[in-house]
């Protein structure tokens, strides 16, 4: 697990049998997987522009409870400090993808793969800590006993991929690591990154309290010189026995700067580099647009004093109600006090620049499929389709000037190999669709008024008795609805028999007193999947949507080149396939079955919903549960246009804004929602790292049910499957070819829909080089460092 992995599945952003699975269409990765959204933004400068020496202060929300990377409490702060001291044997590039680390490996491959995968790590001979030990197999060894599992004496947080490994030995010389593997294991490369020394390791003593605070031995540019949690600083300092390339800085101070104090320590100078929200990105921008102007600031709290307000706040405050005037005289000496301090602090913030990226991360809408309407598939589906992911992204990433895409994979992200877009598996936004798909779940407009009026028919039915004239008027009623209903339907069975012969056309659009306006899903719009045969019930229809939704994923290997020439078909063409795809059962996208009749007024994209759907006298009300701090308003944001677009299908949202501190533990990972925000790290080794987060829930033995990382509480055994044989494959194209048939699957299930890449906002110091928006990339910490005077950013970083 490298230092990148170490805090990615530890943290939210605020197995059995084998199934044989049909060839996937050939296609090559690279075609795929595409590249990054958005580029990196560090400033990139060669190392001989850079000046030696100096210090670089860089915002951490708060210091590191703990060095080691594997264990719980881990977090960013804990990784950024293991990137900077400790061994990565493999790091990642700009696309995401894990690249041997040559200061630490001369080459690392799989050598046997029969009977046992064995793999042969060649050390670079200038490796050794930084109490002058080479760095060898004897470090191998005991990180793999200590994240084994096996020994529950050390507190561990994951022991994924070092469970799989049978031994550890010395090669043909000091410089040379045979690890065999009792398993065979794909992600091979995630292991030993970071690499800590054997006095780490090799005790549980020392693997649980002897990394909490300290890190005596290290290997890397620079070295842990210490800790002040008074102060809130870890300093690193250079490191006098690394062999690479020298650290341009002097020392590394990480600072704890809180995300609520970010711009009152950036307009202080206290720091150097910090991640910013869009509301800081905004002032630092505003701050370079008013560099050299004159007279008051047309932002921030004195924007709003117009010439109106600002006679009448003068006239209370020289009137001759004295209260009011003593109160108005102390909220103007607060406002003044509030615009010298906003000014004060743009000045501050005219010495930054603000540099952005794309996160490795995505934010999903999270459905909770473990009970109430959304354990219902057809719900978490209809939601997903009800959802215009695009306009959601552009409503977040377009202000910001950065690509708005939405993201297509939940396992990887654009650049990465295993990235693929599978969200054909469930369908494109439709109105209609997700309508008739709740219709299809027995959600209806008029449930609820109807359960109403029978409860109120019930309870006026008690009072009557027996016979008499009450029995009489109710079989006369029940006579008049059998003789309406048998009307309706021969007129139903008259336009069914016109339509059949063509006879449609002028009634088409007319009001004709007939057409009730039912939308019938498959029946007039042609859509895949329509075999002619009318499926009613709401069992078997369910049935048979899960068996199109399955093949639609098994089937989803379609190269984005071919999808093209799909497209580009003509009419006659598309009418072809169509029958071709009748014939294969196969349909692109979550449609209802065709009967399946969709509320009134659906046919409208984007119409809103005649009314609260309801079922059995129940109302469709989903709980969305959103976190409060001042740093959530995009995620709120977003929470809002979401409900707008249930609003539109008839589900009704009920918003619950809970403490930032209570929002993942008290309800996401309890389960205590029905829908939520946040976030996942994309990994470049999805079958390991994904796996916990997409896993079936199962019974454990308390009778709690285990849902590992997989807070929506929705998986198949199929996808654990998938995920299985993809962490035992060593053909590295079918591995991936596996990971993206998972993602398919995930996407059929609903129970999670990625919407978009999290933005990464940084504020830097201008002459700062190879530091801001790192994007996928993993630091260089020693390229890290302050531009010579009169130099400007260049091309990358030389090898220098």
């Amino acid at each position: 697990m490298s230092h990148d992995r170490a805090r990615v599945r530890s943290v939210v952003f605020l197995a059995t049998g084998v199934l044989a699975l049909p060839a996937l269409a050939g296609c090559s990765s690279n075609d795929e997987a595409g590249r990054p959204v958005a580029g990196q933004d560090v400033a990139p400068a060669a190392r001989d522009l850079v000046a030696d020496g100096g210090t670089m202060n860089w915002a951490v929300d708060e210091l590191p409870e703990t060095f080691n990377s594997f264990q719980a409490d881990a977090d960013e702060a804990t990784a950024r400090v293991a990137g900077a001291v400790l061994p990565s044997l493999f790091r990642l590039d700009a696309q995401g993808r894990a690249q041997r680390n040559a200061d630490f490996l001369e080459s690392a491959e799989v050598v046997e793969r029969e009977p046992q995968q064995v793999v042969l790590y060649k050390l670079n001979q200038q490796a050794v800590w930084s109490d002058g030990r080479e760095i060898g197999a004897d470090d191998f060894a005991a990180q793999w006993r200590a994240l084994s599992g096996r020994d529950s004496a050390y507190w561990t947080a994951r022991n994924a991929g070092y469970d799989r490994i049978a031994k550890i030995e010395r090669g043909a010389n000091n410089l040379e690591v045979r690890v065999t593997f009792a398993k065979p294991y794909a992600d091979w490369r995630s292991l030993f990154s970071p690499l800590y020394p054997k006095q780490i390791m090799g005790t549980p003593d020392s693997f649980n309290d002897g990394a909490r605070r300290k890190l005596k031995v290290t290997a890397g540019p620079f070295a842990l010189a210490g800790t002040d949690r008074k102060a809130g600083d870890v300093t690193l300092e250079r490191n006098a026995r690394w062999w690479g390339s020298p650290a341009k800085l002097n020392k590394i101070v990480l600072r704890e700067v809180g995300r609520a104090e970010r711009a009152e320590a950036l307009a202080g100078g206290r720091v150097d580099l910090a991640a910013i929200d869009a509301a800081e990105a905004g002032r630092i921008s505003q701050a370079a647009r008013d560099k050299g102007g004159e007279g008051p600031l047309a932002h921030g709290p004195g924007a709003a004093i117009t010439p109106a307000r600002a006679l009448r706040s003068w006239a209370i405050a020289h009137g001759s109600d004295e209260e009011a005037a003593d109160t108005e005289i102390e909220a103007r000496a607060k406002t003044r006090k509030a615009v010298k301090r906003y000014a004060t602090e743009q000045e501050g913030l005219r010495g930054y620049v603000v540099r952005k990226s794309l996160e490795p991360a995505y934010t999903q809408l999270a459905l909770n499929g473990s009970e109430g309407p959304l354990a219902d598939d057809r719900v978490r589906r209809a939601v997903a389709r009800a959802l215009d992911r695009e306009e959601l992204a552009k409503a977040v990433l377009k202000p910001l000037g950065l690509p708005a895409e939405p993201v297509g994979s939940h396992l990887a992200l654009a650049g990465q190999q295993a990235y693929a877009d599978n969200s054909g598996a469930l369908g494109e936004q439709d109105t209609a669709e997700a309508r008739a798909l709740l219709a299809d779940a027995g959600w209806t407009p008029g449930a609820l008024l109807k359960g109403k009026k029978e409860e109120e028919e019930k309870e006026k039915g008690e009072e009557k008795t027996a016979g008499g004239e009450s029995d009489a008027k109710d079989a006369k009623d029940e006579k008049a609805e059998k003789a309406e209903k048998a009307e309706k339907d021969e007129k139903a069975a008259k336009k069914s028999k016109d339509s059949a012969d063509g006879n449609d056309g002028e009634d088409s659009g007319s009001g004709n007193s007939d057409d009730d306006g039912t939308y019938i899903v498959g029946e007039e719009d042609g859509k895949p999947g329509d075999t002619g045969t009318t499926v009613l019930a709401p069992a078997p229809a369910a049935a048979y949507q899960r068996a199109v939704l399955n093949r639609q994923a098994d089937v989803l290997g379609l190269s984005r080149r071919e999808a093209d020439k799909e497209k580009k078909k003509e009419p006659a063409d598309h009418a072809k396939q169509h029958r071709r795809d009748q014939a294969k059962g196969g349909a692109p996208g979550a449609y209802a079955p065709k009967g399946t009749a969709a509320p009134k007024g659906s046919g409208a994209k984007g119409a809103a919903a005649a009314g609260p759907l309801a079922k059995d006298g129940k109302p469709l009300t989903l709980r969305f549960v959103l976190p409060s701090g001042d740093g959530s308003e995009q995620l709120r944001t977003v929470a809002d246009r979401i409900s707008r677009m249930l609003q539109r299908i008839g589900i009704r949202t009920e918003t619950a804004k809970v403490a930032d501190e209570s929002y993942f533990k008290d309800h996401i990972a309890s389960g205590q929602y029905d829908l939520a925000l946040y976030s996942w790290p994309a990994s470049a080794f999805p079958a390991t790292d994904a796996r916990p987060i997409f896993a079936k829930p199962v019974p454990a033995a308390d009778g709690s049910l285990n849902v590992e990382q997989n807070y929506t509480r929705v998986g198949t055994d199929h996808i654990d499957q998938l995920f299985d044989q993809a962490v035992g494959e060593l053909d590295e194209e079918t591995s991936r070819s596996l990971v993206k048939k998972a993602d398919a699957r995930i996407w059929a299930e609903a129970g999670s829909i990625p919407l978009y890449q999290r933005p990464q906002l940084m504020a830097a110091r201008p002459n700062l080089a190879n530091a801001g928006a790192f994007g996928f990339q993993a630091p260089r910490y020693e390229d890290i460092g302050f531009l010579k005077p009169g130099t400007k950013p260049s091309g990358g970083p030389a090898a220098k």
